[in-house]
């Protein structure tokens, strides 16, 4: 069963609903079978390399809301990534441009099977842990590094075109999905789960998908409900 996720490294909900999946997967009876696809997904293309407006002000900037109401909600998504074991502090995040940090994914998981996933993880944490600018080259130089990929073929990666036609086709398809806000779980391209889903709605989906395409497995069913996502270049709680 293949499980694609289409999100972005500077959304919160993003790393929020990737911990809670994991979480579901952790207990599903067949996560030996699931193959996990890490798909691209840019909230904001045209951003810099990295903003110079701090969290909360471009978020009380895109809402129309005061900077005080801005650091309410902002605190409210700190704790609920806290419930997850994620230490946010998203009022200090220095966010950016996240093209070139999807194009390491994609240059990891060619290198190494399996190692998009850990790239993935390295870039969430760099931004929202360790909070540095993962839109700039020197962070994504040591990201990568601190991954084993070499420096060298990072840094001619991102001197080149490499892997430019990847992040768009991943980008293009989630458009053609109708995908408009990340996280957005697809499941054998027939289920999609948009939003960080709490870990029970996401196993009964797993469950189901399951025993739909094995007709003689046995499987819970059940569904639920969620709306944590991210669309446009901040996340709303």
């Amino acid at each position: 069963m293949q499980v694609e996720i289409w999100s972005d490294v500077v959304c919160p909900w993003c790393y929020i609903g990737k911990r809670r999946f994991e979480a579901a997967l952790a207990r599903f009876e067949h996560a030996g079978e699931v193959e996990l696809r890490w798909r691209s997904f840019e909230l904001d293309p045209k951003a810099p390399p990295r903003r110079t407006r701090a969290y909360p002000e471009a978020m009380a900037h895109k809402y129309g809301v005061p900077v005080e109401q801005a650091r309410a909600r902002i605190g409210q998504l700190d704790a609920l990534a806290a419930a997850e074991g994620l230490p946010f502090d998203l009022a200090r995040t220095q966010g950016g441009n996240t093209f070139d940090g999807h194009r390491l994914i994609h240059l990891a998981e060619h290198l190494r099977p399996g190692a998009g996933a850990a790239m993935k993880e390295a870039l969430l944490r760099a931004y929202f842990v360790d909070l540095l600018p993962v839109g700039e080259r020197g962070t994504l130089l040591r990201v990568a590094e601190s991954e084993g990929l070499g420096t060298d073929v990072v840094a001619a990666t991102l001197d080149s075109d490499r892997f430019v036609a990847e992040v768009r086709a991943d980008e293009d398809e989630a458009a053609a999905l109708g995908c408009t806000g990340v996280p957005f779980f697809v499941i054998d391209r027939a289920w999609a789960v948009p939003g960080a889903q709490d870990s029970d709605t996401f196993l009964a989906v797993l469950r189901r998908a399951w025993t739909r395409s094995h007709p003689d497995a046995v499987s819970d069913q059940a569904t639920g409900t969620g709306t944590g996502a991210c669309s446009g270049d901040e996340c709303a709680v």
